[in-house]
């Protein structure tokens, strides 16, 4: 059982081109994608953003109001806490009540948000579900 390679006179070369038609083929493909999908990222849909609004929201006398002042002291309607671990233990008193009171959050403007960052993260430990910011609106001019 005999095998024969190659012409049976040997002149035939090694071919040493590599073939690029595979990989023409797929630079065609992803140059065709990017044309199709780079139109659809650089168009911006036309949206008319809201505009500010001040929501006037009934105040119920079940609500909690918490306060942070400039200095970052926390306080509980006009009761000063002693510590973040004192709001958490109020929260979890209030936190079971059916329905739940919300949790109304009263930041100092010229405070460090850092106040405010814990009372929210009082109220995710105490399972308080509904928590809001009192604001002011800026002036109309």
């Amino acid at each position: 059982m005999a095998m024969q390679v190659g012409s049976p006179d040997g002149d035939e070369e090694a071919i040493s081109a590599i073939n690029t038609t595979p990989l023409v083929d797929v630079m065609l493909v992803l140059l065709i994608i990017f044309l199709i999908t780079i139109p659809v990222v650089t168009t911006s849909i036309q949206v008319q953003l809201p505009r500010e609004r001040n929501e006037v929201r009934e105040t119920k006398p079940e609500n909690i109001q918490l306060s942070v002042d400039v200095a970052g002291a926390i306080y509980w309607n006009d009761l000063r806490l002693a510590n973040t671990d004192a709001l958490v233990e109020r929260l979890k008193k209030i936190a079971v009540l059916t329905p739940q009171p919300e949790v109304h959050i009263r930041g100092d403007g010229r405070a460090n948000y850092e106040g405010v960052g814990r009372i929210i993260y009082a109220c995710q430990r105490a399972g308080i579900a509904k928590i809001g910011f009192i604001t002011e609106p800026p002036p109309r001019s």
